[in-house]
């Protein structure tokens, strides 16, 4: 006889799998669609039938006679991640250090205004930055998609609080030692880091990989054009093909899944920091 205690437990795995089903299957919906046959894409909760049509129009560039340069998007797409991702974390790492670990004045009102300006969008400095970018000849370029972005306030905010947390005896203790603030920074505090790294890592290259509005306005050649760019050109702004664009929503985030499959144990373990 099953106690209830048992019985307690048996539910609760129950419904969790309920809920992880009703989670993932927006996700399983929409790559069964994209290898479904174009008369079955959303007629079914499950196609039966298949085809490669949606990604054969996709790979061949849909409508155009004029073949698309995908290989070169992803390489574009993945160049200016990357880039602006690290570029994010370096500034942030040291920023937030400073911020959580030297005393100078001035500190707290740095503090308060980073936490001010992460109550606007950055939407707002979007005309102003372009005409800088135009202006310092970075237009199409990696680096006017890339620097305009070497900034996370967020991942400031994150790295200052959980630096916050370490305590002082191991840097005072370095410091006896003849370490300087970068060895201290680079070869206690950032080992120390990693499970939050990781957690700031993941939400900002899948920040920047997902970015529109600001590499379409700095992208204006063919090969400097990125996924997203080049997904948008295609469909233009009314879609009209709805198979096609599951297949693209899923070209978009495979690399993600990957990445946060890879540093999944990370990835938790930084998760259990934040939320205490």
């Amino acid at each position: 006889m099953v106690g209830p205690k048992k019985k307690g437990l048996v539910f609760r795995y129950l419904f969790a799998i309920v809920l992880l089903l009703i989670m993932i299957y927006p996700y399983i919906y929409m790559v069964l669609n994209s290898f479904a046959d174009w008369s079955q894409v959303d007629k079914k909760f499950f196609p039966t039938e298949y085809s490669l049509k949606s990604w054969e129009w996709l790979l061949g560039g849909g409508e155009s006679v004029i073949p698309r340069p995908w290989i070169n998007a992803f390489f574009n797409s993945f160049i200016v991640s990357a880039g602006s991702t690290l570029l994010m974390m370096a500034s942030a790492i040291m920023v937030s250090y400073a911020l959580a670990k030297i005393q100078f004045k001035g500190r707290d009102t740095i503090n308060n205004v980073i936490l001010f300006q992460m109550f606007f969008p950055a939407i707002i400095l979007l005309i102003p930055t372009f005409l800088i970018i135009q202006k310092v000849g970075m237009y199409d370029s990696y680096w006017g998609m890339i620097l305009p972005k070497a900034m996370s306030l967020w991942a400031v905010f994150m790295y200052t609080n959980f630096f916050k947390a370490i305590p002082d005896t191991f840097i005072e203790a370095a410091k006896l030692d003849g370490a300087s603030e970068m060895q201290i920074m680079f070869k206690i505090v950032l080992p120390m880091s990693k499970s939050i790294t990781t957690v700031i890592f993941l939400f900002l290259f899948m920040e920047r990989w997902t970015e529109l509005l600001w590499d379409m306005l700095v992208a204006k050649s063919d090969n400097m054009l990125t996924l997203n760019v080049l997904l948008s050109q295609m469909f233009g702004p009314y879609g009209g093909y709805p198979g096609p664009m599951y297949a693209a929503s899923v070209l978009l985030t495979l690399p993600i899944i990957i990445i946060f499959l890879f540093f999944a144990k990370k990835f938790q373990e930084g998760m259990q920091f934040t939320l205490k």
